[in-house]
């Protein structure tokens, strides 16, 4: 995976936006050949992630991440949009087992748990944060 400069900009956009250049990953779907490009931090027991942009706290985000098999994160709901695109492997909810190349997009209002039987790596994008659920005792 390469990171691109951005393209060339004729002088006006140029001088509207001097300082926001894109983020650009080539060969996304071949990232869970060569995970070790990027650095990778704890996100839940199993799941790792690279976060693209914002913090997972407040406002929208993106990020990578990379479920061990038999790894899950635990039940949440979706404030606003969440949208996955599965890289490789399979991730599974209580709407079904998404294979790599798979887009699901979750509603604001919906929620679920995900298991990755096999190990995955997915693209998420959180219009707002989830709110994961208290476990009950």
């Amino acid at each position: 995976m390469k990171v691109r400069s951005p393209m060339p900009t004729s002088s006006s956009s140029a001088n509207v936006w001097p300082d926001i250049k894109p983020l650009i990953l080539t060969d996304i779907f071949k990232l869970a050949d060569q995970p070790e490009r990027l650095s990778w931090e704890l996100f839940r027991e199993g799941v790792e992630i690279h976060r693209l942009y914002g913090d997972g706290e407040q406002g929208p985000a993106a990020a990578l991440l990379r479920y061990a098999p038999g790894a899950q994160v635990p039940p949440h709901d979706h404030p606003g949009y969440e949208h996955i695109i599965v890289l490789s492997g399979s991730q599974s909810d209580h709407h079904g087992t998404h294979v790599a190349g798979s887009l699901v997009i979750n509603a604001p209002g919906s929620g679920h748990a995900v298991i990755s039987e096999t190990g995955c790596m997915v693209l998420i994008i959180w219009e707002k944060p989830v709110a994961f659920l208290k476990a009950t005792p």
